[in-house]
């Protein structure tokens, strides 16, 4: 725990944007009374987030390489606090979605640079632990955040929601501008000049590597949308039962990034556990939409989402240790793929007739692709060659 210590600033960073994740959600009814609109052109405001993260991420991320980390992750939380500001006495949709936006952009140029700050401050045997705990950080965020904004919302009304957050960033800026000062190998680095958005699709190892992603968050993202909706239909869940899903989901995410930290600080063979962890998902996910009981489901939504966190801490530790000089780039097409792999895995199982036959085909289905692209020889191969 003493090492974790000086990455504190930028672990309650990563908490602030996995909490600011899913904040919306249980206060789309509020927000669209109070500001007299439909909880549909309120829900833009989630897409806004999203598509602002996930399409600027790529192209921030290479400008702000020219400088050094605590740069990118002090500008980033800057413009997350302000985004949460603007929320915070936003009067109107339109000043919301801005303010989403801008929050978006804030976390998009923070984030990737936090990874690699990560990697490259964090002590060799100890950087899958480190990256690990910070995967654990925004996963306890996404999980607490909901709860968290329904309680400030029932407090203070919507908009205490975003002034917690905003008070919580104004709180990790000034630690996080003292632990993240400059090594000089940053300031050689920063010197040497940013690399092209474009870089890690050259680079044979990354380019497999995000494959394997796509069709993992495809498949867990995609399946894990209609979660919810499966598990009602089977067992008529009240809306408290269901928000307890959601501390599975966290908690299960949570202890899977710490877990398979220590496994790759151990072993350095994440192509064997990306294989791993996406077969042990696609079961998970396969046993919670056919379970016949709930606790089955309940266990098997917590399996799930364990290997799912690890999934994710294990692509995470080889995308910065394969290419260290791209670590924030790939790291942000990392978060990009993600959202763009849920995307897909929304849209093909919308396309399908059946609800829980769709789930599970591209749940299981797009897990096993997943598993198996991961044990590949053309995979295996670039991830040896770059490493040799």
């Amino acid at each position: 725990m003493q090492r974790a210590l000086p990455f504190a600033g930028v672990y309650l960073v990563l908490f602030l944007i996995g909490a600011e994740t899913f904040l919306v959600s249980p206060l789309l009814p509020t927000i669209a009374d109070d500001l007299g609109e439909r909880e549909a052109v309120v829900a833009t405001t989630v897409t806004a987030y999203t598509l602002a993260y996930a399409l600027s991420a790529p192209f921030l991320s290479p400008v702000f390489d020219a400088y050094p980390r605590r740069t990118a992750i002090g500008v980033g939380t800057v413009l997350f606090l302000v985004g949460n500001v603007l929320a915070a006495v936003a009067g109107g949709i339109v000043v919301l979605v801005g303010a989403r936006v801008v929050g978006a952009l804030g976390a998009a140029i923070a984030g990737p640079a936090i990874w690699a700050h990560l990697s490259e401050r964090a002590p060799s045997d100890a950087q899958g632990r480190m990256i690990g705990l910070g995967l654990a950080a925004f996963s306890a965020g996404t999980a607490l955040g909901v709860p968290a904004a329904s309680l400030a919302a029932g407090t203070g009304g919507w908009r205490a929601a975003f002034a917690v957050l905003a008070v919580a960033s104004a709180a990790a800026l000034p630690l996080v501008w003292w632990q993240a000062r400059p090594s000089h190998g940053e300031e050689v680095r920063a010197q040497e000049g940013r690399p092209s958005t474009f870089a890690v699709w050259r680079d044979p190892a990354l380019r497999s590597a995000l494959a394997v992603v796509f069709l993992l968050q495809g498949a867990n993202l995609g399946a894990y949308t209609f979660l919810g909706a499966v598990l009602d239909d089977h067992f008529d869940l009240s809306v408290t039962t269901l928000g307890l899903v959601g501390v599975l989901v966290g908690v299960g995410g949570a202890a899977g990034s710490l877990v398979a930290g220590r496994i790759g600080d151990s072993t350095r063979n994440e192509r064997s556990w990306l294989a791993v962890w996406s077969a042990v998902l696609a079961l998970g996910v396969v046993v919670a939409v056919w379970a016949s009981v709930l606790p089955l489901a309940a266990l098997a939504v917590l399996v799930w989402f364990f290997a799912s966190g690890a999934f994710t801490a294990t692509a995470q530790t080889l995308l910065v240790s394969v290419r260290p000089d791209l670590a924030a780039i790939s790291s942000s097409w990392n978060t990009a793929l993600l959202y763009a792999g849920a995307a897909a895995g929304v849209a093909i199982i919308q396309a399908l007739p059946d609800r829980d036959v769709a789930v599970t085909l591209v749940g299981g289905g797009l897990a096993l692709a997943a598993a198996a692209l991961a044990r590949s020889r053309e995979h295996v191969g670039a991830l040896a060659e770059a490493r040799s």
